[in-house]
């Protein structure tokens, strides 16, 4: 499990793979000067629940991966990731959908 620190006092638990997809959408974001929201479910061994963070350009970010490799990424997953950055309510963790050939 990976974790994603947020303005050096919150944390969240990400699976590798899903964090390295979210790295890049924030990433991809973040260099074009976009603030928008990011929430995930929190694991039910916190309490549950759903979390949000405002993101902004300003605020610091730090992923610490659990593996040393780099995960395998899907494109397709990142465009899905991106759609659901650019919407109105945010980045969300969306189910993975099968990689197209390319």
């Amino acid at each position: 499990m990976g974790k994603l620190t947020y303005d050096s006092y919150l944390t969240a638990d990400f699976d590798d793979r899903v964090l390295a997809h979210i790295q890049l959408v924030i990433g991809a974001k973040l260099r074009r000067g976009e603030s928008f929201y990011f929430s995930w479910r929190d694991d039910s061994l916190t309490g549950g629940g759903r979390s949000t963070v405002w993101i902004h350009p300003g605020i610091a970010l730090a992923y610490k991966y659990f593996g040393s490799k780099v995960p395998a990424l899907n494109r397709d997953w990142v465009e899905a990731l991106l759609v659901s950055a650019n919407s109105a309510t945010g980045l969300q963790v969306v189910a993975e959908p099968p990689q197209t050939a390319l």
